[in-house]
């Protein structure tokens, strides 16, 4: 398949689709890597000169918003992907099928580890992980790179790393790309109850190794990319350990599915369609008696089997086997939670520009003003804008308390890790569709990148847990605490102007539906648990969500101290305040019931919101600057340049 670049037309002079011959098999990662690092290094140069020529300049707000939003380890967690995405590949092309696209993920894959001075890295740092789907998910088929990437780099090369005697292993082969990793977990009959899955690995007494199998069709792993696409695979497969017939739990398989000839003996592949926002080689993966040796079973405390085929594990609840070994979808959750507020972030970015641009009759004759001018079009996006902030922002608290955790704190961050990726993907999922309204027509076109944004969310709210079976679980363990602590007294007035008030109401919020939730359990008998929690789970999930909100909040109200530039600190801490109050806006009913609220602060709230409104509404192009997008991805998107809104060229 040729790539396609952009180059000059010479009967225009305008930049259009020509096709490039495509490189040597193999290569055509070494030679883009090797234009990546041209271009840093040529950064690196320039950056080095202007800081010999002169005093380094006071950061303009929308740089130190930028600062806030990327933290202190930006140049390491983030620039790496920003520079990758600058690259032509990654440009819209016309034409381009899903099959296409599926293929190409997997050039893109290799493109990504040539950048890497060791792909274990990549593989052992949630911060660096997570970056690599903020900032490739935005650009065309972005999404198709972020699975796989996930997949390889996180489920299925972070596994075998996790696991003991990964030292011993020789992993070159997919760390140098030769072989694609592919995970396999979810059957088609147990997806979100992955836990009761049915495909079995025996221990076989003589040969000590093991014979992977599908019992039958409902056991088939569901969805894995395990096709011939992309070159030669090898799979951690989750299968049940059956040692002299005892069920011992859920352990993982390393299990080569296919080399340069095609599928390995006993390995069944059938190809599922494809999605057109995000193709992916998905697919339906069967085993027929396949004969596995003993080094296949990834085993740690969690799981040891010795010399004479017994088990001795750390854990002896089978479910708790069964989430270890498959630890490796917290970082994931991560990961789908950063695509999530890579994509919000992007779809803002394209809207405001084309708002900037897009003029429309003024109320006087020959008069034309911008549509950002109007508060129906600009109120809508502040909105989203103040609420892709404070998701930016509890990603990165939730990233630091995963990447800090203890061995005692391990629960609570992954409940946080859960929550996170619930609360922002549902959140990302309300902002696309809002930027993709405010651009119209036009935002339908796939060339202007708004299209697709909605649909690969809706991936993100399904893929490393379902978001509301994974709240459910986190409200089940949020019960389990009798009370939530009391909210602190706020400081400063009780005032809807105070922040810090509204925080306070927000904690008063979720102490409300916990109460609700725990009384709704105790009215049923202890002998219905079925009953018990559909009685409870209505105002459970609503205690999840206040709960993410209060996180949310915390997290931007933290990012405001973080600054001491006035002019910064006021576009901070005002948006801020409206996220605040748009969040306390679905509560003031209950809030008022309890006599946290009063009829004046209730008549206040519009007003107030619409001051804040105006406030920000010059401000929009600063606050979407901060995001940083790479000129090269923006320019040639075709909504937001004023001097390029033909569509029809692309």
């Amino acid at each position: 398949m040729a790539l396609l670049t952009t180059q000059p037309n010479v009967q225009d002079g305008t930049a259009g689709p020509t096709a490039e011959v495509p490189p040597k098999p193999g290569t055509r990662g070494r030679l883009d890597a090797d234009r990546l690092r041209e271009l840093r290094a040529i950064e690196e140069l320039t950056l080095e000169g202007i800081k010999s020529a002169a005093p380094a300049p006071a950061l303009s707000p929308a740089q130190d918003l930028a600062r806030l939003l990327f933290g202190e380890d930006r140049a390491r967690v983030h620039d790496r992907w920003r520079t990758l995405i600058r690259n032509q590949t990654f440009r819209h092309r016309p034409g381009r099928t899903p099959a296409d696209q599926a293929a190409l993920a997997y050039d893109w894959l290799r493109l990504v580890n040539d950048t890497l001075e060791e792909p274990r890295a990549l593989a052992t740092d949630p911060r660096l992980l997570a970056s690599l789907h903020e900032w490739t998910a935005i650009v065309d088929g972005g999404g198709s790179l972020c699975t796989v990437a996930g997949i390889h780099y996180n489920l299925f090369l972070g596994s075998l790393l996790d696991h003991q005697a990964a030292q011993e292993r020789d992993l070159s082969p997919f760390t140098s790309m030769q072989r694609i990793g592919t995970f396999l977990c979810t059957e088609v009959e147990h997806g979100n109850d992955s836990a009761a899955m049915e495909t079995t690995a025996r221990h076989d007494p003589d040969s000590g190794g093991f014979v992977l199998n599908t019992p039958h069709p409902g056991a088939q792993k569901f969805m894995p990319n395990t096709s011939l696409t992309g070159g030669p695979k090898t799979a951690v497969v989750a299968a049940r350990l059956l040692i002299n017939g005892r069920d011992e739990g859920v352990y993982l398989f390393l299990t080569p599915l296919s080399d340069e000839n095609g599928l390995l003996p006993g390995i069944r592949v059938r190809r599922l369609p494809m999605r057109p926002t995000a193709p992916v080689d998905h697919c339906l993966t069967a085993f027929d008696h396949v004969q596995l040796p003993r080094e296949a079973l990834l085993q740690s405390d969690h799981g040891q089997l010795t010399d004479e085929g017994t088990l001795t594990s750390t854990l002896g609840n089978r479910r708790k086997r069964f989430l270890r070994s498959i630890g490796r979808v917290t970082t994931g959750k991560l990961c789908m939670s950063g695509a999530a507020v890579g994509a919000s972030r992007a779809a803002l970015a394209i809207a405001v520009r084309y708002g900037e641009h897009r003029r429309i009759q003024g109320p006087k004759a020959g008069e034309r003003i911008t549509i950002n001018t109007h508060r129906t079009h600009h109120a809508p996006l502040l909105t989203s804008l103040a609420t892709a902030y404070a998701m930016t922002f509890l990603h990165r608290t939730a990233l630091d308390t995963w990447t800090t955790h203890t061995h005692d704190t391990r629960e609570q961050a992954e409940r946080l890790a859960a929550i996170t990726k619930g609360w922002i993907t549902w959140q990302a999922r309300t902002i696309t569709t809002q930027c993709r309204e405010r651009c119209g027509a036009q935002g339908l076109f796939t060339a202007n990148h708004l299209a697709h944004l909605p649909d690969y969310i809706e991936g993100t709210i399904t893929a490393e847990g379902d978001n509301l079976v994974i709240w459910a679980k986190a409200a089940a363990e949020l019960l389990l605490n009798p009370t939530t602590p009391p909210p602190p007294t706020p400081h400063g007035p009780q005032e809807l102007t105070n922040p810090h008030f509204l925080r306070t109401l927000l904690a008063h919020t979720q102490t409300i539906w916990h109460t609700r939730a725990h009384t709704a359990l105790r009215n049923q008998p202890a002998t219905n648990p079925i009953g018990r929690w559909n009685n409870a789970s209505t105002p459970a999930l609503e205690m999840v969500s206040a709960h993410a909100t209060l996180q949310a909040a915390d997290a931007f109200l933290n990012a405001t101290q973080q600054t001491t530039h006035p002019p910064t600190h006021h576009l901070i801490t005002t948006l801020c305040h409206l996220f605040l109050l748009q969040q306390l806006r679905p509560h003031t009913g209950d809030l008022l019931a309890h006599n946290h609220l009063t009829p004046t602060h209730l008549h206040q709230l519009p007003t107030l919101t619409e001051n804040l409104t105006e406030n920000l509404a010059p401000h929009l192009t600063t606050l979407t600057d901060a995001f940083d997008l790479p000129p090269e991805y923006l320019t040639t998107i075709p909504i937001t340049n004023p001097h390029h809104t033909n569509t029809t060229n692309h």
